[in-house]
């Protein structure tokens, strides 16, 4: 399974069924899981942890040193969780000591060519990155988000569960979850409803959330008041919940 041109430090640790193809490089401090399909001129270094039934293909470079000036060598960590698919030319830095020390993948993840995931940023389990999406350091993509190709978001900003940017999104602030957002900068254009009716959201429930919608976006209401009406509305529908405490908790303020 360890194609005879692959270079693997002693230190490395393979579980399983790992398999590294030609010409790849595993570091002395990487932890790959079992059954893990390694492709070929793959560079994995760093403090790396990468979960079960992943498949990286060729010319990612995994667990690199964070492209932060302030960077020391520290030993934090990238860890990837199970049955990602990470294809060609992918850029994922560790994480750093301003932060968590920690960048973090989940699990089920769709990633094209061309992504790059920057320092101590947090994504979560079935997202889809499209070609030449980029994430500065610091943010953090809840569950099932999608990012268009060539989507670029600022650094310490949110993207929200069931989120779904357009292709050359540039993303300056939060967005809230179940929006779609386009544009240079990125302003919101309704509910992400087709995403969330293939994910089993009812009528009524999609119904809540465009009422939501409206409140957030069409009511000229300020934030604040928004942010007070939501919470009433969550109480007779708990799909709006993570709405009301996405704005609870943004520190950038949301796309508008």
């Amino acid at each position: 399974m360890i194609h005879s041109t692959a270079i693997i430090h002693p230190g490395a640790k393979l579980g399983p069924g790992v398999s590294v193809g030609a010409y790849s490089i595993i570091g002395p401090h990487v932890e790959i899981d079992k059954n893990t399909w390694i492709g070929p001129h793959v560079v994995v270094t760093g403090h790396t942890k990468i979960g079960c039934d992943n498949r990286i293909y060729q010319f990612c470079s995994i667990g690199e040193a964070p492209q932060d000036k302030k960077y020391a060598g520290e030993p934090t960590q990238l860890i990837i969780g199970e049955r990602n698919t990470i294809r060609e030319f992918c850029t994922f830095n560790l994480g750093t000591t301003q932060d968590a020390g920690v960048t973090r993948m989940g699990d089920d993840n769709w990633i094209m060519a061309y992504v790059h995931i920057a320092h101590d940023c947090q994504v979560g389990n079935k997202t889809t990155f499209a070609n030449n999406a980029q994430l500065a350091g610091h943010v953090h993509v809840d569950d099932w988000a999608i990012l268009g190709g060539y989507t670029g978001v600022h650094q310490f900003c949110r993207i929200g569960a069931h989120t779904m940017t357009a292709v050359g999104t540039v993303v300056l602030q939060d967005i809230p979850p179940f929006v779609m957002a386009a544009g240079n900068t990125a302003t919101p254009f309704g509910i992400n409803a087709e995403g969330l009716k293939r994910r089993g959201f009812s009528p009524d429930a999609l119904m809540a959330l465009k009422r939501a919608y409206r409140i957030l976006y069409k009511s000229g209401l300020m934030l604040e008041e928004a942010r007070i009406k939501l919470s009433d509305e969550a109480k007779l529908h708990h799909e709006l919940q993570p709405i009301v405490d996405f704005l609870a908790t943004s520190k950038r303020g949301i796309i508008r």
